[in-house]
């Protein structure tokens, strides 16, 4: 095999591996877990089903990989976070989160997640790996770097970043999941964010 050859499998693999996720996607939210077959999938996905699972043995790892795909948005992730004012990276990050919560299908598939998961073992004992989507990875770097630097002395950044992420998540995400007719304003939701960045940096900002 050439080196354009590989590099052509690779981008194929890829394609298809797009194809799948938003068609498992759309056919999870549509039907839900149990209704949805990894056939129908490959079906909608115009992909052969050895082809499905191959990347995705099992239902349970797809609809995974699709929860995080809902969530994997580089755009979301601020350039230009400052170094030199802790709250206020905190803020600009922080609003990038609100920005994920809010998209309409991380909504929707974590509505899923919550269903599903009592009646299925598979969904229940998985662990999803939200630390790798894009602004999670930048608050983890953010704060390594504000503690590398002096400007925040932070021993454990993962309790760090779960305390202020979970402040977030319950003023502006777990009311609206729980009740479908709960709202905020883009003022409520802005001070709800620098709360929790004024909270974080109370407690971890150098003296």
């Amino acid at each position: 095999m050439t080196r354009g050859d590989s590099a052509y499998h690779r981008a194929m693999a890829e394609a298809n591996r797009q194809s799948v996720l938003a068609a498992g996607a759309a056919l999870f939210l549509e039907n839900g877990y149990d209704r949805t077959s990894l056939a129908r999938i490959a079906q909608e996905a115009g992909v052969s089903k050895a082809t499905l699972f191959k990347q995705f043995p099992t239902k349970a790892e797809l609809f995974e990989a699709t929860v995080l795909a809902a969530g994997s948005t580089p755009d979301l992730v601020p350039l230009d976070v400052p170094t030199d004012d802790f709250r206020a990276g905190l803020v600009m990050l922080g609003r990038a989160y609100g920005d994920l919560l809010m998209r309409p299908e991380m909504t929707a598939l974590m509505r899923t997640v919550i269903a599903e998961s009592p009646r299925f073992p598979e969904l229940r004992t998985r662990t999803f790996d939200f630390g790798t989507l894009p602004v999670l990875k930048a608050l983890a770097r953010y704060l390594r770097d504000a503690h590398a630097t002096g400007v925040a002395e932070i021993d454990d950044p993962d309790t760090a970043s779960a305390q202020f992420l979970g402040m977030i998540a319950s003023s502006i995400f777990w009311p609206r999941l729980v009740h479908g007719t709960w709202s905020m304003t883009d003022d409520e939701r802005e001070q709800a964010i620098e709360e929790a960045a004024r909270t974080i940096e109370a407690r971890y900002a150098a003296s």
